[in-house]
């Protein structure tokens, strides 16, 4: 396979790690394009067999071949356009999260994508098929809790900005218009390709929304900085079979309140916690026992040589090459980016929004 990178920063030297991981290496390639000469240079240094450009139109000029694979690596503003260069190319095309800037970016990416016969994937797969999420996902199936109603999905971190305490040197992350939002954009992306994953919606209700920027005296005041840190939503989950589950999100880089997480699904006859990232290996199932609250621990590792950061890559590959794959392409990419979009138009409109696929 041949895989084009835009962009030689940091996140594109993790793909290049991880495309070096995939199997059959003989018949693996990778050009990378980024107009910054010393970005580029540290690039090739790290992967001397790639092959370097300083313009990705020239890149991707070439005759494309059935699996070429382009990965944008670039700042949010920049993806629509790219991905959309790219797509024309005639080349499935793998964008990281955001995926782009807007609905409209959204939609109009995903007729592009259409009309070329490609594949169109996002990043935000980082978190799928983590062993202790396919357990909870197993639990959630069997039926085992009861009739789900409730999910609990809360990240508080009182200081973990990006281009503030985390990646300062990088303070687009802060402007609005050039990163698409602030923690919504940042840590959304995961966690709805998470809830979807494990709802399996067929529209979702934002019922209520909010967003807020707290200040601290790091703040910085000789940048653009108008993005929020913190969100809230009640969103209604509504499943094929009739069903329907509540969600209480909130997630916040910036908080003067306690810090803490909490992921737990809450059904009829029991509930499950734990956590689809860092925080704990730990699965805990409470049920019922005679009257008294029964507490079944499991700890599951991730083990293997193929980690979270690895997994966009792999997948992706996966799905161009007909396997089956948990790849987040096409219509559920623009679903799962919408998710997003719907909190904020919720949040601004002070009114519920329902978005159906």
């Amino acid at each position: 396979m041949r895989f084009y990178l835009i962009g030689a920063g940091v996140i594109n030297r993790t793909h290049a790690e991880a495309i070096y991981k995939l199997e059959d290496q003989s018949q693996v390639e990778i050009k990378v394009a980024d107009p910054n000469p010393a970005a580029l240079s540290s690039f090739a240094e790290q992967f001397p067999q790639a092959v370097t450009f300083t313009d990705a139109k020239e890149m991707l000029s070439e005759e494309p071949q059935a699996d070429d694979i382009v990965i944008v690596g670039t700042p949010p503003f920049t993806h629509f356009p790219l991905s959309k260069m790219a797509l024309e190319s005639g080349r499935h095309t793998l964008c990281e999260k955001p995926l782009v800037m807007n609905r409209e970016e959204a939609e109009a990416l995903l007729e592009v994508a259409k009309a070329n016969n490609r594949m169109l994937g996002c990043c935000s797969v980082r978190f799928l098929q983590v062993p202790k999420t396919e357990q909870v996902k197993d639990i959630l199936n069997s039926g085992e809790l009861g009739d789900v109603y409730k999910i609990s999905f809360v990240f508080r971190g009182q200081r973990g900005r990006p281009g503030v305490e985390w990646q300062p040197q990088s303070r687009w992350f802060l402007d609005k218009s050039k990163a698409a939002g602030g923690i919504v954009m940042d840590w959304g992306p995961y966690d709805f390709s998470i809830l979807n994953d494990l709802l399996q919606p067929e529209s979702i209700e934002v019922a209520a929304a909010w967003v807020a920027k707290p200040e601290t005296e790091a703040d910085p005041t000789d940048v653009v900085y108008d993005i929020e840190g913190a969100v809230g939503a009640m969103l209604k989950f509504q499943q094929a079979n009739g069903k329907s589950v509540w969600v209480q999100y909130e997630r916040a880089s910036c908080t003067h309140g306690e810090p803490y997480f909490t992921v737990e699904i809450e059904g009829t006859r029991g509930a499950v916690k734990w956590s689809p990232y860092f925080e704990t290996d730990q699965v805990l199932v409470k049920s019922d026992k005679n009257g008294e609250v029964v507490t079944k621990e499991e700890t599951i590792a991730y083990p293997g040589s193929i980690g979270y950061m690895d997994h966009p890559v792999h997948f992706f590959a996966q799905k161009v090459k007909g396997q089956q794959s948990p790849a987040i392409v096409n219509e559920q990419a623009i679903f799962n980016f919408l998710c997003l979009q719907s909190i904020y138009d919720s949040a601004l409109g002070q009114k519920p929004v329902v978005l159906k696929k």
